[in-house]
């Protein structure tokens, strides 16, 4: 990693010499091809095809090319090779930490200047629209989500939100109801109440966690502790707050109440849907993992219980923080700018165009990124038809909806990604301190190591 680095900062400085942007750009009607790298299966590329169709149409001279390139870290690792051959694609899929990898190149093109062009660019019908974003544009994406593309400490915006999912509290509603228990909306209800679902199933481990990463970075975000900056020092975590609610669920932990993937050693939506004698009744993971949290239907043709769906616990009901995850998009510096002003172009209408973020939002499970798809008709009887059953998935798209102004995002700097794995890392590693330790010791090294294991990676 360290030399890519050096190399991706060597050619900072040859990327210097790419032309820049006109103060108001325009694309020309020139012939180019951009290429698109993306994570899409076969479930999603028909519904990108008809777009790509439909966008071509406007736009006869802009060829779009599209290559699905595995996980996202197989995207990112791709593409930090051919950056040092000037090989990118012109747009990718991509998580913040990717692009601060890649702006150790210089390689991805701000789009600061595309959003506010007042060009005027005319279609094939002879219809005009202007190159950047009308304020209405603009005010109709989920600020949470808009907002993680000035994420990188220069004021800059370097992505556009694609799609996106968040955490959510899935529970077994039919428990619940069966038992009289509410669903928490804080940490504290939390913990009362899985010492409640021990008492009426001592076999049961009521709460599964599927990313310890998330869960403590959003703890920091509801409780307003540090975790990382964009500008130096970059790692700041190692806070006596920090250590107390790591403390917190290790006891959680050693109680029975909760585990994780890790320690889990699987997605804990299996212990969810799980028909064994030791299961869970809550799991917190991606909403766009909701079919995932549904049991299968028994030899009856009935679910065996109603999955339940709700914004996850809080430290803070007036600070309420819900993490922003799944893929924007980025485009990066070519020779030729015409190409960056025709992937600007496809980028601002798959971002901004109603029907195909509601048919991409329906067939992906991911949440549409901007407000106005509600209305869309098809998106709409959708979300009405939301249950615990066969339409899980609008029932969790649903609940995404309604936490809008919850959405966070972290700082994206080189070494933001560490700093992700270390905290993740941290919640199983103090977890499994045994009783009878300097449980207060053993946690600050862990931290201390953490910290040390960030700075190490720069």
């Amino acid at each position: 990693m360290k030399k890519l680095v050096s190399i991706l900062l060597f050619l900072a400085m040859m990327l210097s010499i790419v032309p820049g942007l006109a103060e108001a750009p325009a694309y020309d009607g020139s012939e180019v091809a951009i290429t698109f790298y993306n994570t899409m299966g076969s479930n999603l590329t028909p519904v990108l095809e008809a777009y790509i169709a439909e966008f071509e149409a406007m736009y006869p001279n802009i060829h779009v090319e599209y290559t699905s390139v595995g996980s996202y870290d197989d995207v990112r690792d791709q593409i930090s090779t051919e950056i040092t051959v000037g090989g990118q694609p012109n747009i990718a899929y991509c998580y913040p930490d990717h692009v601060a990898l890649y702006n150790l190149a210089k390689a991805v093109r701000p789009l600061d200047a595309f959003i506010e062009s007042d060009a005027e660019i005319t279609r094939a019908d002879g219809s005009t629209e202007i190159m950047g974003l009308t304020a209405e544009q603009k005010a109709d994406f989920i600020e949470g989500y808009y907002n993680e593309g000035l994420q990188f400490g220069d004021g800059k915006m370097y992505t556009m939100p694609f799609s996106k999912s968040t955490e959510v509290l899935y529970y077994n509603k039919t428990f619940f109801e069966e038992n009289g228990l509410a669903v928490p909306t804080t940490w504290d209800e939390m913990e009362e109440l899985c010492a409640k679902i021990v008492e009426i199933d001592p076999n049961s481990i009521p709460l599964g966690y599927d990313s310890e990463g998330n869960w403590f970075i959003t703890m920091t975000e509801q409780m307003g502790t540090p975790y990382t900056s964009a500008t130096e020092p970059h790692f700041l975590f190692n806070t006596p707050e920090n250590r107390e609610f790591v403390k917190r669920f290790r006891e959680w932990f050693q109680e029975g109440y909760v585990t994780t993937q890790k320690l889990y050693g699987a997605y804990t939506s299996g212990l969810f849907t799980s028909k064994e004698q030791t299961k869970s009744y809550m799991s917190i993971g991606s909403s766009a993992g909701a079919t995932y949290q549904r049991p299968a239907k028994g030899e009856d043709g009935n679910y065996p219980f109603e999955v339940g769906i709700a914004t996850i616990p809080q430290a803070n009901p007036d600070n309420r923080k819900v993490i922003s995850q799944g893929p924007s998009v980025c485009i990066f510096k070519k020779a030729n700018v015409q190409e960056e002003y025709a992937s600007w172009l496809f980028v601002k209408y798959l971002t901004t165009d109603v029907n195909f973020q509601a048919e991409f939002s329906m067939a992906s499970g991911y949440v549409p990124v901007i407000k106005s798809v509600t209305n869309n008709e098809v998106y709409a009887d959708f979300i009405a038809k939301a249950d615990g059953g066969d339409y899980v998935s609008a029932l969790s798209a649903k609940v995404c909806l309604e936490q809008e102004d919850a959405y966070y995002t972290s700082p994206a700097f080189n070494g933001s990604s560490t700093a992700r794995d270390e905290v993740g890392g941290l919640m199983p590693k103090c977890f499994n301190i045994p009783d009878g330790s300097d449980v207060d010791a053993e946690i600050e090294k862990a931290f201390e190591d953490a910290i040390k294991n960030c700075e190490y990676s720069l």
